[in-house]
């Protein structure tokens, strides 16, 4: 077994997680091109209340939230801030393309609230954002092709108009099996199911993910830019994190597979309440990563390659991207 440190527990830490997802290493810039998030979860809490970030009036109504409230279990917060893009495969054309998937935005903030054991996650995330200009992603989208020389996509102009948006999504994950967890080579395997309601997203999802490494990581696993994927959080002591300084050193690789099926998508659909472009989505989306991971101290870091199935009728090619996690505990 190996040796924790002594006066260190998860019920101190936080967690800052960055998320960075684009399709440049596939040499494409189209449909789901960038995604940019950085979360933040408190450490774990017998009781909401104990999380001084949170405004005393809230508590009541976080009290009567359902399926993250249940008595004897471990709680914490999450708060995120992130930007998607989503641009069409015909990035030349300054004229809509009527058959080829909106340009887009959306700029969010959201908070999360998540209730744990040492074998099962529920989270409830409540999201605000706004889609449409006043996302700022075509600006974000210049700037970045002007400091890497790429060449400016010209068709801007057509994106969806602003609409601000209001999600709720809630998100269950659980291990499944498990070998032991108290360092050396273990292995995990970690099924996920959720659903989101909301003007921009209607949805349910399911899927599965399997790790195996030599000191695996005792958290939820690893996941794309989604509501209630912050997992990164450290479950217990028996984290690599919490180890002895010489041996908090770990690597895994996972892959995961999932679906979503799906009824609303604003960046497929168009505005809710006003005219727009849009196309024909498809109603089922699925996926697949695989990808590896490093724990080295109070660092996580995880690189990996993702697949996704067409969106919409009309497009000619499925999409691939880079996922990069960089988490950090203190």
């Amino acid at each position: 077994m190996t040796a924790m440190a002594q006066d260190e527990t998860a019920k101190d830490f936080n967690t800052f997680t960055l998320y960075v997802e684009n399709d440049m290493l596939h040499r494409t810039d189209s449909l789901y091109t960038s995604g940019l998030k950085l979360s933040w979860i408190s450490p774990d809490l017998m009781d909401y209340r104990e999380n001084s970030r949170l405004p005393e009036w809230s508590y009541p109504l976080i009290k009567r939230l359902p399926l993250v409230n249940k008595p004897g279990l471990q709680y914490s917060v999450s708060m995120s801030l992130g930007q998607n893009i989503y641009t069409p495969e015909d990035t030349e054309s300054s004229d809509l393309v009527k058959d080829d998937r909106p340009y887009a935005g959306i700029l969010y903030y959201a908070i999360g609230f998540h209730s744990k054991s040492s074998r099962q996650m529920d989270s409830l995330e409540f999201l605000l954002g706004i889609v449409g200009p006043h996302s700022y992603a075509e600006e974000t989208q210049e700037k970045v092709h002007e400091l890497s020389n790429n060449n400016i996509l010209n068709g801007w102009d057509n994106q969806l108009k602003d609409e601000p948006v209001l999600g709720v999504f809630y998100d269950r994950k659980w291990k499944l099996r498990q070998s032991k967890i108290d360092g050396g080579f273990g292995y995990d395997l970690i099924p996920h199911m959720g659903a989101g309601l909301g003007n921009a997203l209607i949805y349910a999802h399911a899927g599965a993910g399997l790790r195996f490494g030599w000191n695996l990581p005792n958290d939820f696993g690893t996941f794309t830019i989604r509501p209630g994927s912050d997992t990164n959080a450290a479950i217990d002591e028996t984290d690599p994190r919490f180890f002895r300084r010489d041996q908090r050193f770990g690597i895994h690789v996972f892959a995961a597979v999932g679906g979503s099926w799906i009824l609303r998508n604003i960046f497929l659909d168009g505005n809710t309440f006003r005219d727009s472009h849009s196309v024909d989505k498809e109603p089922f989306v699925g996926n697949c990563m695989v990808g590896a991971g490093l724990m080295l101290s109070r660092f996580k870091m995880s690189f990996a390659h993702v697949y996704q199935t067409k969106e919409f009728k009309t497009q000619k090619n499925e999409h691939s991207f880079t996922a990069i996690t960089l988490s950090f505990s203190y």
